[in-house]
This record gives structure tokens, sequence and C-alpha cells, in this order.
């Protein structure tokens, strides 16, 4: 299977996993990726960090001095005597936190009915579900399909009920008990109820909410809403971030009428040990109140989070197309700049998740990670896979190549294949190394074994040239022509060259005489150097081609051979290559030198200066 298969493959499965996780969250969701997105939520949550909310809703709480001064619970006159001293400081709406189910005395019942009638009110009422937790699914064109339906809905006493308005106080929370969604309409067996918070922001603003598909209006006010009608709940802070008082202050008549007037007023319990407390990710005990406190500041400001079907569906949008982005970025091969966009991407998309979600818009964090990175850790584990096939594949034909195509210049041309294409002239220092009669003695020692000899000896070649960063262009019967210079000239090309003569001399005198019968055979080596410009290019067409070079440099390299013979030495050095070598180079740390010598060459009109290298060791 071809590597573009793999990859529209591997890329329509992608889109199949984001689009059916964005479908599922289309939905209502999974409850992994439910508790993901909680987890998320707080996270963001805390790296956003505390606001403060406006001031359209004040507590007073029935907290622990007020136990202590009046009970707890606090009787039902007691209630009436704090209902009645809010009241009279004209809050816009007064919202009791509190069930009222149970009848109590009678005179007691009957103060609190009085003070809840003397102005705007809301009292608390309660649904029961069968199990914990319900099921929700999005409905086509009925707003109230997707609530569900509560087995009782537990009200307050009629008399109470008669006397203000009624909502429930239901949370929706996560499996960690944080609130995450105030469900604003409950549905009973033959009813339907509002919740406490868009009641109360609804005798506030003295409209009757209207509901549609996916928003609750307040008059001229949009509440987007999510799936049963459920209003996002973020916090601005830890408990006490909505403006609190002690009830145990209104009692006593020292309640600040700038606390109150003209404000939604929640009165509920904080007292310690009460039980209405939710963890968030700025307090681990939330009272219950400051919830629904911050649900009607939502509702009365329009400043919750925006979490509705549109955002539902650019969560979607973005599950198919991260997925896509990333497969196809990692299908980039050729190139290390897939994967650093991989992670650019990443950074940019949580960024941008981020400040939407400052913003007031839920963007789903959760589901673009699940739809994006199984495809992408699956097939880019593939690719590893199918990589390290075709690595070991081009390791050993790239192994081949060095031993036969110009062996030091396979990686390069495998990073580069139009290397030399066009000839290059630039320049280079040149060696040329060479067995001196073995050619009499192949005659006697028969093909096998002329070839295991020579084997040995381009492998010491092969090894010095590589050590001292040189490219064997070509091997020539009994010796080879090395090149310093390519791909690319350095300016160390001559002393790298010079020092790789040097060991190539010694090498080659230790591997002849390891080898019985060369001694009186009087075989023997010669080694030429030289530097200067060169035209390097490939020789041939197609698929026969390998890479050479020529020149006057070339020729002179060679010729030293013979200059190196004539003289009796191993190594023939032109002036030039011992001049740009340094006189810090192995020639002079390893041997001694005699010249220069001015000398003719074979073939050449004009002299040159030479020098001639003895090893120390003879």
């Amino acid at each position: 299977m071809n590597h573009r298969l793999q990859t529209v493959i591997a890329l329509l499965l992608a889109g199949l996993w984001g689009a059916a996780l964005g479908y599922a969250n289309l939905k209502g969701g999974s409850g992994l990726l439910d508790r993901m997105e909680a987890s998320l939520a707080d996270i963001r949550s805390v790296v956003i960090g505390a606001t403060t909310p406006p001031p359209v809703v004040s507590i007073v709480a029935i907290d622990d001095r007020t136990a202590a001064a009046h009970g707890y619970p606090l009787d039902r006159a007691t209630l009436a005597r704090l209902v009645g001293a809010i009241t009279a400081l004209k809050p816009k709406a007064l919202a009791l936190d509190i069930l009222l189910v149970d009848p109590g005395p009678e005179e007691g019942d009957a103060a609190l009915t009085a003070a809840l009638a003397e102005g705007p009110s809301v009292i608390a009422a309660a649904a029961t579900f069968a199990r914990s937790s319900q099921e929700v699914t999005d409905g086509a064109n009925d707003p109230l399909a997707a609530i569900p339906e509560a087995n009782q809905i537990l009200l307050p006493l009629a008399r109470f009920a008669e006397a203000a308005a009624v909502g429930i106080v239901n949370v929706a929370t996560d499996q960690t008990g944080t609130p995450r969604f105030i469900p604003l309409i409950s549905r009973g067996a033959d009813r339907l109820d509002p919740a406490f918070p868009l009641r109360a922001a609804s005798v506030a603003l003295g409209v009757d909410p209207t509901i549609e598909r996916d928003a609750i209006m307040l008059g001229a006010l949009r509440i987007p809403t999510d799936i049963g009608q459920r209003l996002p709940v973020t916090f601005y802070g830890g408990r006490g971030s909505i403006a609190t008082s002690s009830a145990a202050d209104a009692l006593e008549g020292k309640l600040s009428a700038d606390a109150v007037a003209g404000r939604i007023v929640v009165i509920g319990s904080t007292v310690t040990g009460g039980g209405d407390v939710f963890p968030t990710p700025f307090d681990p005990v939330m009272p219950g109140v400051e919830v629904m406190s911050t649900a009607i500041t939502h509702l009365v400001t329009g400043d919750g989070m925006v979490r509705d079907h549109r955002m539902r569906l650019i969560d979607a949008a973005t599950a198919i197309g991260l997925p896509l982005v990333f497969v196809s970025l990692i299908a980039w091969r050729r190139s290390a700049a897939g994967y650093i966009i991989i992670v650019l991407t990443l950074i940019v998309w949580a960024l941008l998740n981020l400040s939407a979600f400052a913003h007031g818009y839920w963007l789903s964090a959760a589901l673009p990670i699940a739809a994006a990175l199984p495809p992408a850790l699956i097939f880019g584990a593939a690719e590893l896979w199918l990589d390290r096939g075709r690595a070991r594949h081009f390791a050993e034909q790239s192994a081949l190549l060095q031993r036969i195509e110009a062996p030091g210049l396979g990686e390069w041309l495998a990073r580069d294949p139009n290397f030399l294409a066009q000839p290059v002239r630039q320049n280079a220092a040149v060696i040329f190394i060479d067995l001196s009669g073995f050619t009499g003695l192949s005659e006697k020692l028969g093909p096998v074994k002329v070839s295991q000899v020579l084997s040995g000896f381009f492998e010491l070649i092969d090894e010095e040239t590589r050590a001292h960063g040189g490219a064997i262009t070509s091997f020539m019967g009994d010796g080879a022509m090395i090149l310093f210079g390519l791909p690319e000239p350095a300016d160390d090309d001559a002393a790298r060259a010079a020092a790789c003569a040097v060991s190539l001399c010694e090498r080659t005198r230790a591997w002849l005489q390891a080898h019985a019968g060369f001694a009186e055979k009087k075989i023997g080596f010669k080694v030429g150097a030289h530097c200067g410009p060169i035209v390097a290019s490939r020789l041939g067409t197609g698929d026969r081609q390998q890479i050479t070079a020529a020149g006057d440099t070339i020729n002179v390299g060679s010729r030293l051979m013979e200059v190196a013979a004539l003289h009796g030495v191993e190594l023939a050095l032109s002036a030039e290559i011992v001049r740009s070598a340094g006189p810090d180079s192995a020639l002079l740390q390893a041997g001694r030198m005699e010249g220069p010598l001015e000398t003719a060459l074979r073939g050449r009109a004009s002299h040159i200066d030479t020098w001639l290298w003895r090893s120390r060791t003879l």
C-alpha cells in the first residue's frame, strides 16, 4: 500500500471518529467526555482567575452568628421578622432559598405569609428524580423535549405559594459534585416550573420568561441555554464573592440599606454543618445560596457562559477538522515543519479556547482533544513503524551506495538528489594512493585471492577517508582517488587531506607488513597529494551515473605518485597543499619533510615545487 493511499484512509477514519464524537456531543455528550470537560473547565476558570460580579444580587446569610443568637433552623416567626426587615429596605426582589414544605406553628406561618406578601418575593421548591442522574436528548423542534421529567415536585405550603412566586432550587452537578448547570425549567407529570434563579430574575425584572429552543427570553434579554434548557454556571470566585451580610444584622436592625435597596436579596443558610455546600474551582465548600445567587446574576445581567447548540456545532466542526489537520501534518513526512506546525496548532487552539472561555463562550476542550489525539497518535505510531522498515531498507541501500558510488557522499545525495547535476568549479584537496608491484603479483594469486587482498586494502582506505572527512570518488584498479572539499569546501580541507595522507602511509605500511610474502615480492605503495581548483560533476546518464572530478589539480595529484616512487618515498606533496595545511599539520608531527624540489611532471609543461615526506619510524 503506497503512502498516499495510507494517508487517505487515515484521514477518512480520523474524520469519521471526530464526526462520531461530535454527534454524541450534540446529543448530550458522554460520561467520559463530560468528566474531562469538567476538569478542563475548572482549569480554565482558575487560569482566568476570580472576577468581580455585577452588584445586582446580595446575600443575607443565616450564618453561625445568626444560629448562635436565634437558633437553627430559624423558627417561622423569626424568619418572618427577617423577611420584613429586608423588605422594608426596598429590595428589587427577595428570594428565600429555604424549603417551606411542612407546616409550623400557626402564628409563625401566618406572620411569614404576611411578610412574603409585603413585596415581590420568591420561595423555593425542589424536584426529585428516580435516579441521581438523568439523560437528556436534544429535541429537534420542541424546546421542552430535552427536559427530564421529575417523579415528584416538593412544593411549599399552599399559603406560602399564594403569597410568593415559586422556583425550583435543583442544580446539575458533575461527578465531583461541582455545579455546572442550573435546569431553568423543571417538568413534572402535569406541570412546568421555572428554576429558583429564573423565577427570582423574572420577578425582579417584572417580565415572564419565554422559552425558545436554545434560549430563555426575559423581555428583550436573551439567555442562551444548553440541552434541556440548562444555564451554564461559572463562578466569580470563592465564597463571599457575592456581597454577603449576616441575617443577625438584619434582625438587629443593623443591615445597611445600600446592601439591599434596588438589589435582588437572597436569603439562605451558610451555617457550618448545614450541609448545603458544593465544591467549585475556587472554593471546596461554596454555600448553595451563593450558587443560586450566581445563577441569578447571570440571568439578570446576561454575563453567563454561552453553551448552546451553536457552541456544540462549533465543537463538532473542531472535532472533525482538528484530527484531519493533525493527520495531514503527520503525513507531511518530508519536513520537520509538519511536527512544528502541529505543536503551534495545539498552542493556538488552546489560546483561542481559553480566550473564548474568558469572553463567555464555553467551547469544549475535551471533545477536540479526544477527537484529535487518538487518530494522531495511532497514525503517528503506524508511520514510525513503517518508517523503521523503510529506514532499514534505505540504510542497506545507503551502505551499498557508500561502498560502490563515492563513499562519503551517500548521505548528502540522499538529502539532495540534485547534487552535482550541473558541474561545479571549486577548490579541493586530492589524494592519490596506489600499490606498486601488485599487478605482477595478482597474476600468481588468482582472482579470488586478489579480490580478498584488495577488499582489505580498500577497507583501510575507506576507514581513513571517513575518519578525516574525505570522499572517495573512485577506486582504480589497486588504488583510489580521495577528495576533500566535497560536498562543500572547507577551510581545513588541505590540513585534513595532509593528515589523511600520513595516516594512509602508516596504515598501508603496517598492512603490507602483515601480509606474508609481500616483502619478498617488493610490494609497496605510493601517495600523492595536491590542492587547487577542480571541476566536480556527474558522469553518465539515466540510472548509471558516478561522481568524479577533473582539472589540472587532479592531474598533478596523480603525477605526484610518480615523484614519490622516483625518490623512494611513500608520499609526495605539492608546495600548495603543504602551505595550505599550515605549520601545525600532521606532516611535521609524524615525519620529516624534504624540499621544496623543483619538479617536472609527465605531461605538464611547467614545473612545480614538491615536498617529500618520510615517516619518523623509517
